[in-house]
């Protein structure tokens, strides 16, 4: 292991220099008339990972490409691991809140900034430059892996969900390893073993069949702009519970070490308040500010429209009003169950002077491992020795569908091992990158194979 480490610390600027390079391409997946770059950057990474002596190839699909790259064969069985990533990043704009051109890479105080910096080439790039630290020093890998390195996380990654059922057989595996979540601090590294689930839905309310004078109307029918706001009010109470019957029937407790474990986190609920811009935190009683953004579930509305949004006033009363909801689900909640009660309790509060649509969004069932098993137990210890502190288990509010469909198709949990710090400015303009933590994120990743394969 000496020699891989020595080998890590003595290619430190090259890697940036690569990574910068990695960078430069504007692989935005959202974007068509970026569809070349993407291409080119599936392209990129196929040759980058041949160079390191990684046999890769580049996957056609109706969207954007997908990259394999495996360690060489080698007779006997041996522990297999599929590392994830995906090569496409979030559009940049708005450009002119950009210190720096997005897609061309500036190092500054510790940390490269460019648009996919963190989110999520650089962090899946650390575990290439590891896997490169033993094949160019001929130090035997423990056991095999198989990068999967998509360009679609962005919009959905409809095309990998195919590919994984596809190739179900080949991408068989013992576990599946994904930098692409978060840690509190450089003094804190972490192993995310939960994620939120999710279920959206679209409201909209009609009245009258276009808009209507509201002097000489108003009063003698139901505004649709006031009945969605009266409906949307009743769905949460005072004490910042859902008031949708059978919301919570299937959330459990916490367990007490859970509990213990995320009083270790660093951001106190006044540094939380302050971070977030807000005069007040607000929630459920009884639980702190951090499990309540990432360990119970949330009613939320995501956009709210209806009437005139011009300069000035114009009085009417709208013909129609709409809101976009999202519920964030914990493990156990069923998307399709909660999108259900949901709707049941809205037509419930929905008055006979309007008529409502509900239109469908997006759905994704949380994710749960247990932090206490030994696959995840070795990923603590590589996390503790590469960044030389205690690290932390977190839940994690968001949500990564894919991960779900790894469980589902290929049977194998993740160990969800992130190196994004809160102020790198995901999805948002002057996204950055800590160098340090791209270069421990390197020293981990070549820790890793090793214990795990001791399993």
């Amino acid at each position: 292991m000496r020699v891989v480490l020595d080998y890590l610390n003595a290619h430190r600027a090259r890697f940036e220099e690569e990574l910068c390079e990695y960078l430069r391409l504007p692989s935005v997946s959202a974007q068509s008339y970026h569809d070349r770059d993407t291409r080119a950057t599936a392209d990129w990474v196929v040759k980058h990972c041949r160079s390191i002596g990684l046999k890769a190839r580049k996957h056609a699909t109706d969207f954007h490409p997908i990259v394999t790259a495996s360690t060489p064969k080698r007779p006997g069985r041996r522990p297999h691991y599929l590392v994830y990533g995906h090569y496409d990043v979030q559009p940049p704009e708005p450009l002119e809140q950009w210190d720096t051109p997005p897609f061309e890479p500036t190092i500054r105080n510790g940390a490269v900034y460019a648009r996919g910096a963190t989110d999520n080439k650089g962090q899946h790039f650390a575990h290439l430059k590891a896997v490169e630290a033993f094949l160019q020093t001929g130090t035997e890998l423990p056991c095999d892996l198989t990068f999967v390195i998509e360009g679609e996380e962005e919009v959905g990654s409809e095309s990998l969900v195919q590919f994984l059922r596809q190739k179900k057989k080949e991408l068989k595996c013992d576990a599946v390893v994904v930098s692409d979540t978060g840690m509190p601090s450089k003094k804190h590294p972490a192993l995310t073993y939960s994620l939120r689930g999710v279920t959206a839905m679209e409201v909209t309310v009609r009245g009258p069949k276009a808009d209507l004078h509201s002097g000489i109307y108003g009063g003698s029918v139901d505004n649709p702009a006031l009945v969605l706001c009266q409906m949307l009010a009743a769905l949460r109470d005072k004490r910042g519970r859902i008031a949708v019957p059978g919301f919570y029937d299937r959330v459990e407790k916490l367990t007490r070490y859970e509990r213990e474990q995320m009083k270790r986190l660093p951001i106190s609920a006044a540094q939380y308040r302050k971070l977030l811009g807000v005069p007040a935190l607000f929630g459920e009683a009884g639980y702190s500010h951090h499990e309540l953004r990432s360990a119970r579930p949330t009613l939320e509305i995501n956009g709210l429209t209806s009437g005139y949004q011009g300069e000035g006033s114009k009085t009417i009363v709208p013909a129609w009003a709409s809101a976009k909801l999202t519920c964030r689900l914990v493990p156990d909640q069923d998307p399709i169950e909660i999108n259900r009660l949901l709707k049941r309790q809205l037509k419930k509060l929905c008055p006979p002077s309007v008529k409502m649509e509900i239109e469908d969004g997006h759905g994704a069932e949380a994710y749960h491992v247990a932090p206490t098993g030994p696959e995840e137990q070795a990923a603590l210890e590589a996390l503790r020795e590469a960044f030389g502190h205690e690290p932390v288990i977190l839940r994690e509010g968001g949500s990564i569908p894919i991960i779900n469909e790894f469980k589902k198709v290929l049977g194998a949990d993740s160990l969800l091992l992130g190196l994004a710090l809160p102020d790198d400015n995901l999805h948002s303009p002057n996204e950055k990158f800590d160098l340090d933590c791209f270069h421990n994120g390197a020293a981990m990743s070549a820790r890793l194979w090793t214990k795990l394969a001791a399993l």
